[in-house]
């Protein structure tokens, strides 16, 4: 449904203005590289906190408490 509301926003863009388009259209797969490390450092800070809740939380799960 995403890539659905983005086609149709591009169509729009398109249609208005069909240069900024295109430039959106070139540029997109550049702002995607760029990005790209920052959401591999969101998904290893993820990670790193899951692991520190589940040692943190080790104690009271051995103790029986369902939480």
């Amino acid at each position: 449904m995403k890539t659905l509301l983005l086609f149709v926003a591009w169509c729009i863009l398109f249609v208005l203005a069909w240069p900024v388009a295109v430039l959106a259209l070139l540029l997109f797969p550049l702002v995607w590289l760029l990005a790209l490390p920052f959401r591999l450092a969101g998904l290893v800070l993820e990670a790193l906190f899951a692991l520190l809740r589940a040692v943190l939380m080790l104690p009271a799960r051995l103790l029986g408490h369902r939480g």
